[in-house]
C-alpha cells in the first residue's frame, strides 16, 4: 500500500532561549504526520493511518525516543513514546491550531513539565 500524500516528515529544532541563544539543531523532533492543505495536522487522516504517525525525539547526546503522535479526545495532540504506560506522555501546545510549515513555531510540553518552543525547518512529502 502506497502511503498517503498527505503524508509528511517535518522536523523541529529547538528555537531560542535562555540556555540555547541560537537555538539548537541536536534538539529536537522529527515527525511523520498527516497535514491538510493548509498545514494543519490532519486528525482524518491519522484516525485512518495511525500507525504511520511516528515521532523521533533527539536530545543532545540522549539516547533518542522513538514513538507515536496521538490524537487525544478533545482534538489535543500529543507524543507518547512507552506503550505499557508507565512513562508521561509530551504535549503539543494547541498543536491543532498552529501551521508546520517553514519557520512557523510551535511549542511541546515534555515529560518533566516543561515547555520548549521548536521551530518548523523541514517539511517534506514522505
Amino acid at each position: 500500500m502506497a502511503t498517503p500524500k498527505e503524508f509528511k516528515t517535518i522536523r523541529l529544532n529547538l528555537a531560542r532561549s535562555k540556555d540555547f541563544p541560537e537555538g539548537s539543531a541536536r534538539h529536537g523532533y522529527t515527525l511523520v504526520a498527516p497535514l491538510d492543505a493548509e498545514g494543519h495536522l490532519d486528525p482524518v487522516a491519522w484516525k485512518k493511518h495511525r500507525e504511520l504517525c511516528r515521532v523521533v525525539r533527539f536530545w543532545g547526546p540522549d539516547e533518542e525516543d522513538v514513538g507515536h503522535l496521538v490524537h487525544r479526545p478533545g482534538g489535543s495532540w500529543a507524543f507518547t513514546y512507552d506503550v505499557k504506560g508507565d512513562e508521561d506522555d509530551e504535549s503539543g501546545f494547541k498543536l491543532q491550531n498552529h501551521l508546520f510549515r517553514l519557520n512557523e513555531y510551535v511549542s511541546i510540553r515534555d515529560d518533566d513539565g516543561e515547555t520548549h518552543t521548536f521551530r518548523v525547518v523541514e517539511v517534506n512529502d514522505l
